[in-house]
């Protein structure tokens, strides 16, 4: 992977870790970089995923893949919240 590929992942994970948190009702009890973090986990799984199941190269926007990806950072950044808040 060379180095546009992983400043592209870091910017993408930003996004997709913003918009899951987005995502999930109420306030979150973690912190920006967890929410980067958890959002480049999920952007990295989620692309996997499209690509495993075939959508992952597609004619314009991978909004299929979009979905995935933000579908996992809100699971990622409810259940890191949920871990946080029991301590």
């Amino acid at each position: 992977m060379e180095i546009s590929g992983i400043i592209s992942a870091i910017v993408i994970g930003i996004v997709i870790g913003v918009l899951g948190r987005l995502v999930v009702p109420g306030r979150q009890h973690i912190g920006v970089l967890w929410t980067i973090v958890v959002g480049i986990a999920a952007a990295l799984i989620g692309s996997a995923l499209a690509g495993a199941f075939g959508i992952s190269d597609t004619n314009g926007p991978d909004w299929l893949e979009w979905l995935i990806q933000i579908a996992l950072a809100a699971l990622g950044v409810a259940a890191l919240d949920r871990s946080r808040s029991t301590r």
